[in-house]
């Protein structure tokens, strides 16, 4: 017997958690090559005008945007057999590029980082093809998603460790991040490779998942496009958001006075995880596929909402910075998850279609990173006097008025359109 039938002879919870332990290791261990070079500030650096950490996070979000572009054909069409060797393969060359990014001089390295985002772009695809369409992918998608939450902090504490306690200079410290964590990342790819497919009590339930081609794709596109561009547009506005956030972190901690605190990257993001895993999570309890659909849209109306209103909070001086970031986030987060697992496979599962949740999740990620290169060329080129801070909480507003909108205008198209009683 092999661990693949060993699993699918296993328990429920236990199936669960090897599988969440498995994804979440994964993923996590991905964040190392990607986001530890964010908590280096660059102080007094430039290239043609511009901040050099800003042609950084640019160059490597168009990277990181160019793969979720080319992830549309390659994950929805990808097969099931040699993920790992692709998962592993791009993690490679990941890491390489962060070694030129040490070896060669600023701003010359600067290019380094296209190379550096270009293949990680496809490894959440990856992972999630491991999960989707079986009857309780929410508290595993929960799961996974938990993992972008916590990691990106988390090697970021990583980062400021090393350079803090072990003098490693900005450049350096991403490659040796991910050399940390190379050991981790083949023990948890490894196993995330062992889980067994959906079983056919999963595909009566989620219907069948399998690749699609190109005809596939626009067909699906076209019978659902209005409302899949407003959820689309919703999710640009999520993905800048968030990636202003999660890029700047160091820059709005320090004016919130925690700039000192490695941890605080980590400890942050620890309570914004678990809230997102128990409430997202627990709906794998409902069956009707409808039903949890358009209750994710309610999720993401009050989510947003509570952005805008822990800034006018914070603003007025009734809530602390610290519990402000761990409020925004955990709004950013339950609309921010659900596009990027359960949204996509609630809705397939809604409509009865034979698809997968890849095609989906890599249409709404490619235009959600245009979005993200959009708001960093508008901060530098038309707020340049505004401090990070002001310009996230402006942005938190124009976030929760747009969102709001945007996800009414959701639930009035699919509640007309998702089949009743599925």
């Amino acid at each position: 017997m092999n661990i693949q039938q060993w699993l699918g002879r296993t328990s429920k919870p236990f199936f669960i958690a090897y599988t969440i332990t498995a994804a979440f290791g994964t993923y996590f261990c991905m964040y190392a090559y990607r986001k530890p070079f964010t908590v280096a500030t660059y102080e007094g650096m430039s290239f043609a005008g511009v901040d050099y950490k800003i042609w950084l996070i640019i160059i490597q979000v168009i990277g990181y945007m160019l793969s979720k572009f080319i992830g549309i054909k390659v994950i929805s069409e990808m097969g099931r057999r040699r993920r790992l060797l692709l998962l592993l393969g791009l993690i490679g060359i990941a890491e390489a590029a962060l070694l030129l990014f040490a070896l060669i001089p600023p701003p010359y390295n600067i290019i380094c980082l296209f190379f550096n985002g270009l293949p990680l772009g496809m490894i959440w695809g990856i992972v999630f093809s491991y999960l989707e369409g079986r009857t309780f992918s929410e508290v595993l998608g929960a799961g996974l998603s938990a993992s972008f939450i916590v990691s990106s902090g988390a090697v970021k504490s990583v980062g400021k460790f090393l350079m803090n306690d072990w003098s490693v200079n900005a450049f350096w410290m991403p490659f040796l991040t991910g050399a940390i964590f190379t050991a981790p990342l083949l023990l948890f790819a490894w196993l995330l490779d062992q889980i067994p497919p959906p079983t056919p009590e999963d595909e009566r339930a989620r219907t069948t998942r399998q690749p699609m081609n190109a005809a596939e794709r626009l067909a699906f596109f076209k019978h659902l496009a209005p409302g899949l561009i407003v959820l689309i547009f919703f999710y640009i506005l999520l993905t800048a958001y968030r990636d202003f956030r999660d890029n700047f972190a160091a820059e709005i901690w320090d004016a919130l006075g925690y700039g000192d605190t490695s941890a605080v990257f980590t400890l942050a993001e620890l309570p914004i995880a678990m809230m997102v895993l128990i409430i997202l999570g627990a709906t794998m309890f409902i069956r009707n596929n409808r039903f949890a659909f358009m209750l994710y849209h309610g999720i993401l109306l009050l989510s947003v909402a509570l952005v805008g209103v822990s800034t006018w909070l914070f603003q007025i001086g009734i809530m602390p910075g610290g519990l402000w970031m761990v409020c925004v986030g955990m709004g950013l987060y339950l609309c921010y998850v659900p596009f990027n697992c359960i949204l996509f496979d609630r809705m397939i599962a809604a409509f009865r279609i034979v698809a997968n949740s890849g095609f989906l999740i890599y249409l709404a990620d490619s235009f959600g990173y245009l979005g993200s290169v959009g708001v960093l060329l508008y901060k530098n080129f038309g707020q340049a006097n505004l401090s990070w801070l002001q310009f996230f909480i402006q942005a938190s507003y124009a976030l929760t008025a747009i969102g709001v909108l945007a996800v009414l205008v959701s639930w009035g198209y699919f509640y007309k359109k998702v089949p009743r009683h599925t």
